[in-house]
């Protein structure tokens, strides 16, 4: 397990992001609550279930160099039941499909959903 003292990429990005999202949901409600919706029925369990579409959008917050997407979707996937093993091969296929660059943003991604799976490990659901 890893030391979660070391994490930048996890809890402390939500947290970072939660009243700066606040504050602009008070503005637009309408808005928010759409892409709510959107959220709620893209991960729905139907041919793909939430965990491989949870690993479909990890990937892609760390080609689009979004930590609060890999933030997200590393809870999500942790959430959803992934393993270490499967978030290390979808990361796998984004140096693959960008480059160098995603081997940065891999990383970063590889921790945070290590920070999210050991704290569901020590019995933290949160």
């Amino acid at each position: 397990m890893s030391d979660s003292s070391h994490h930048l990429h996890g809890k402390t990005v939500l947290n970072a992001l939660v009243p700066l999202g606040r504050n602009l949901r008070q503005a637009i409600p309408d808005v928010y609550e759409a892409y709510s919706q959107l959220g709620k029925a893209a991960m729905a369990d139907g041919d793909l279930d939430r965990k491989t579409k949870e690993l479909i959008a990890l990937a892609i917050g760390v080609v689009e160099h979004c930590d609060g997407c890999i933030a997200s979707h590393s809870h999500g996937a942790a959430r959803a039941g992934a393993s270490r093993q499967e978030v290390a091969e979808a990361i796998g296929v984004t140096f693959q499909m960008h480059g160098g660059p995603a081997t940065v943003y891999g990383a970063r991604a590889y921790d945070a959903f290590c920070e999210f799976a050991d704290a569901l490990e020590a019995g933290d659901r949160s």
